[in-house]
Formats: C-alpha cells, structure tokens, sequence
C-alpha cells in the first residue's frame, strides 16, 4: 500500500469560519476588484468592500426575515454573481446553504428539500420557481421563497435596514470551524442523491492551504470567468477560493455566449471540465476546415504537442524552435485572442483531460491544471502546480491532504478537505469509510515523484466473459475527443468481447459533415448510419484501440440516433454519464450488438 501525506502549510483556526475568508481579503485589499458584473458589453467592477457592505446587508434581510442560525437555505440559480452573494451572505446570518442545480426535475427538488429539512428557498425565476411551485404542497416546513429575478433580494435588503451591526456579528460568529457550512447532494450517478455534509474547516482550511500551494494562479490582479455550475462543488470552491485570495470574478453562465464574453473581460485562468477544452479545440479545427485551412491547423497542433514534450525532454531542436515560431503567428496566437488574450493557466476537472490536449493548450502558453476530487472532498484532493507541471497526472496531494493506494487500487484519502457524513445516512457513511480513511471508488496510481494518476472507477470496471478486467475511460476519453462525437459508453460486462454506444455531437456534426462535402442537413437518424460518419467514428475507435490491449480493444459499436443529455436522464449537470441508467434504457441495442458470433476486428452496427 503507497500512502502520501502532505503536511498543512497553514496553521488551522479552530474558532474561525467561512466568513472569515471574506474579511481577511477585505482588510487585505479593500479597494481592489473582486467582482465584475456584465452589463451590456460592460463589465462594472465591485471591490472587495462593497462586496462585504452588499452581503452584510443580505445576511440582515435572512435575519429579518426570521431565519434562525443553523437553518437551511435551498438556492435554485444559475450561475451568477447573486449566487456567491447569497452563499456569504447565508453564512454571515448563521444559516446553512443547501444547492440545488437549475436544471433539477420537481422531484428532485422535493427530495433535496425535505432531506435537508430546508426552511427556506431561493429560485433564480420563473422556470425554475415553477419546479419548486409544483412540490410545494409537499414541503410544510418551506414557510420561506424568493426569487432573484423579482427583486427579493433587494427587499430583503430593506428589510434588513433595522438590524444591528451587533446582532449580525453575533449570529456571524456562532460557527467554528466544526459547524456545517452547507450540504451539497450528489449529481446522482447512481441512486438517490446524498447529502454530503461539509464543514467550516473543510472551506476554510482548504482555502487557505490551496492558496499557498499555487500562488501563481491565486492572488490579487488575477481574474476567472466562471460559467459551470456554482451549484457544484467544483465551480463553488473556486468561488470561495478567490474571495479569499482576492482573485476578480466574472460570470456567465450561457455557453453560447462564453467567447464574447471571454473577449470583454480577459480573464487570466479558467474553470472547465475536458469536454469544454475539447470543444474549444474541435470547433477551432472545423472552422480552419471551413476556411481551407484544415491542414495548416492540423500541422500546428501537432508542432505544439512536439513542442510541449521536447519541453519535457529538456531540449527543443532548432528545426521545432522555428516551426513554433511560425504557427505561434498564424494560429496559437488567434486562439489566445479567442479566449481572451490573458489566459495563462486553467483548472481541469470532474474528468481525466487528455494528454494531447494537455501538451496542445501548453504550447498556446496556458499551462491546464489537472485536478482530483469528489464533492466528499469539497472538491480538490490534488492539482497539478504551475512549478511541477506533469501532463497526464492530477498532481500531488494539496497540504493538509492524505492519499494511499489500497491493495485493490483503490484511492482513499483522508485530510483538512474530507466531508464530515452523509447527511442523515449513516449506512451510507459507515459503507464509504475504511477506517479514518475515505474510500473514493476510483481507481489510480503513484509515480515516482508522488503524482497521482487515475486509471478507471472501481464500481465501472468491466470483467469480460474471459476474465480482462478493463477500464472504460481508457477507451471513452480518446473516442470522445473526435469532434463529431458526443457521449461513449462501452459495454462488455460479462459478455465475450468489448463494445459500445456513441451518440454523435449535434453542435459539430452539421459542421463537419460540410467540411466533408456532405448534406449538413440530414437527421440525426440518418447521420448515424451514414457511411461516411461510420467511417469516422470507425476512426476513433481504432485510435483508442491502439492505446489498450487486443483483449480491451472494442471490437462492435452502434451510433445511437440520440443525444445522451441532462434533460434525457443520462448525464448529470457536470457532463457525467449515468452509467447504470444508459445500460438500462440501452439494454436490446446492447444485446443487439452481442447476436449471433462475437466479432473478429471493430464492426459498426447500424442503429436501429
């Protein structure tokens, strides 16, 4: 068993809590940015003591309103500057915020809700109020409900005008660093979310030893633009991690208009899970396809992955030195600009990121920085530094953080970062722990220098018919890189041999098939049958072939003529796959693909 422990390089604070954060920044540097708020093509900067006078005046309102310390808050909301407004102002009254992702059906609204045992709720409008509205009658103890979008917040404000600075103080201090600071279900890959119960200590210990861990990315001058959901544990600790470090923030949670708004607020480091990184990647190289410059963007993207590992290697030959030179003009540069201009590092996460796209992203001059965690883990366990940079790995443990590898392989970890129970599940906490130690149900390894490098998910493993054990992220992150497609999900669980289910990208697949001399107009039913299509689906999956044995290597695909979406009930709101529930809704085309002999090389099978 390999076990590293990374000792704290921050002194804990018992009696603190999150708010803290919040005021050590403000009397750090009260009059820099900490905020910036779109409005129109402008972005209206908010410094870090209006910031505090705009939550202190929020968290008198939640006292006014009758919300008692300890209480729960539900938060229905995109992405947004209320959103982070509301999780301090919650804390500075006391009360305990409990997420709940925008794009929740009613019943798992209802369930959250009442789980927690939430006095309060907050929508951001009328779609989502229109959720809650419907399970309603199925929460008495919800006496409280606002909504952003109709100006309840302000009247909150105002209601909070009577309030005395003593009395926010006091209810400001009742937490310590033991106390619960929120309660954030699960996406729910599998079953009925749980709650996880993080405390003070986790966001405040975690912060702080964080920041110290990469001062390059966290300090003031540097600016994120957020656009996953802060409803997620990922995007949320980020949040909290820059108003502790003075780091401005924007937002914008409408995907379609993230290059724009890149543009205007010229942020130094980003947020994203791989998927996002892939697409910026894809799109580029169909629109130099559309541009009759598909092979000059072809050419550069393979210069800058030798350019990032001849970096490795210690010695850049001068032919490499020169080429790089050329496509930093023609092509590296335009993508910068795209994002910005300013972006020097990004945090991935959620999903292991491709090591060519690692290298890619590297030679634009903006390092990714993998990092590790679980909701349990309030987010990281491990990042890449900017000073250690090791594509291909998640990094070392963070300060303050414990991680050994079980005999089985499994991680487990333990730490400043670890979540104190399931709320009200203390089966389900007992079955997650070994020991002290939190078993992760992911699967990975150590190298030499202590860099941890995951390999598969321990619940997702598949034993073939003839006793291989294998891995599917090994063969769903390569096939998923193409550009055309969208979901992958290989199968093989005691079947003979390994095979999958594609669903193709909407988004690129028009754009592509164009760029192919093919009708971009055809059905998504058509498209999966396409000869054409096949063909480069076919590609993908030789590709990934290449990269695993023969024994793991699928050998049948089916290109379903359906997009696995949040709304579907496949995927949860980070992008995940809900494994158990597509296995289910899938089970005659999996079956299809296993009729008759087992297949000698990869064979697509048409959708029906």
């Amino acid at each position: 068993m390999h076990q590293i422990d990374a000792p704290v390089v921050v002194e804990p604070t018992p009696d603190a809590n999150a708010t803290d954060l919040l005021l050590e920044r403000v009397a750090i540097t009260p009059d820099a940015p900490l905020f910036g708020r779109q409005v129109g093509e402008q972005w209206i900067e908010i410094t870090a003591r209006d910031y505090l006078e705009q939550v202190r005046a929020l968290a008198k309102g939640f006292i006014a309103s009758g919300i008692q310390p300890g209480e729960k808050i539900g938060l229905m909301a995109k992405t947004r500057y209320e959103w982070t407004l509301i999780d301090f102002a919650a804390w500075f009254a006391g009360a305990i915020l409990v997420p709940i992702y925008e794009t929740s059906a009613p019943s798992q609204v209802q369930w959250i809700l009442a789980d927690s045992g939430a006095h309060a709720m907050i929508a951001e409008g009328p779609d989502q109020f229109a959720k809650f509205d419907e399970v309603h009658p199925d929460l008495p103890d919800v006496r409280l409900v606002w909504q952003i979008e109709r100006g309840d917040l302000g009247k909150l404000v105002a209601a909070g005008a009577s309030v005395t600075d003593e009395e926010l103080e006091r209810r400001r201090t009742l937490a310590n660093e033991e106390d619960v600071a929120t309660i954030i279900y699960t996406s729910g890959t599998t079953g009925r979310p749980k709650g996880c119960v993080l405390t003070h200590r986790n966001f405040v210990e975690l912060c702080r030893n964080t920041a110290a861990a990469i001062p390059e990315v966290i300090h003031p001058g540097m600016s994120t633009l957020l656009f996953i959901p802060t409803a997620h544990i990922f995007a949320r600790f980020i949040a909290v991690l820059c108003v502790y470090g003075g780091v401005k923030i924007g937002h914008q949670p409408d995907t379609t208009k993230l290059l724009p708004s890149l543009a205007s607020f010229r942020p130094t480091f980003l947020l994203a899970v791989p998927r996002v990184f892939e697409k910026v990647y894809n799109s580029s190289e169909q629109k130099a396809e559309a541009a009759g410059k598909g092979k000059i963007f072809r050419k550069a993207a393979e210069v800058a992955v030798e350019h990032s590992k001849a970096i490795d290697a210690g010695r850049i030959p001068l032919g490499l030195k020169l080429q790089f030179a050329v496509f930093d003009k023609l092509v590296y540069g335009k993508l910068r600009h795209a994002l910005g201009g300013r972006v020097k590092y990004a945090v991935s996460g959620s999903a292991p990121l491709g090591e060519r796209l690692g290298h890619f992203y590297r030679s634009l001059g903006i390092a990714i920085l993998e990092g590790y965690g679980l909701t349990e883990t309030t987010a990281p366990m491990t990042v890449t530094r900017p000073s250690s940079f090791k594509i291909g790995t998640v990094g070392p443990a963070l300060p303050g953080v414990s991680i050994r590898i079980a005999e089985d392989g499994e991680i487990e970890t333990k730490g400043i970062n670890l979540f104190r129970e399931y709320w009200k599940n203390p089966e389900a906490t007992a079955a997650s722990f070994h020991g002290d130690w939190f078993r992760t149900g992911d699967i990975g390894e150590f190298d030499e220098d202590g860099f941890l490098r995951i390999t598969g998910r321990k619940k997702e493993l598949i034993v073939t018919a003839g006793g291989k054990n294998v891995s599917p992220a090994a063969l769903e992150d390569p096939i998923r890189a193409n550009p055309i497609v969208g979901q992958v999900v290989v199968v093989g669980d005691k079947k003979p041999f390994i095979a999958a289910l594609v669903t193709l990208d909407t988004e690129m697949l028009p754009v592509w098939l164009k760029n192919n001399d093919q009708d971009p107009d055809i059905t998504l039913e058509q498209a999966a049958t396409h000869p054409v299509v096949v063909a480069e689906v076919q590609r993908a999956v030789d590709a990934a072939n290449a990269l695993v044995s023969r024994a793991e290597s699928i050998r049948k695909f089916v290109i379903l003529p359906t997009e696995f979406t949040e709304a579907s009930g496949h995927l949860t709101p980070k992008l995940s796959i809900k494994r158990h529930v597509i296995l289910q809704d899938f089970a005659e085309e999996i079956e299809r693909l296993y009729s008759g002999t087992p297949a000698e090389r990869p064979d697509a099978v048409a959708a029906g």
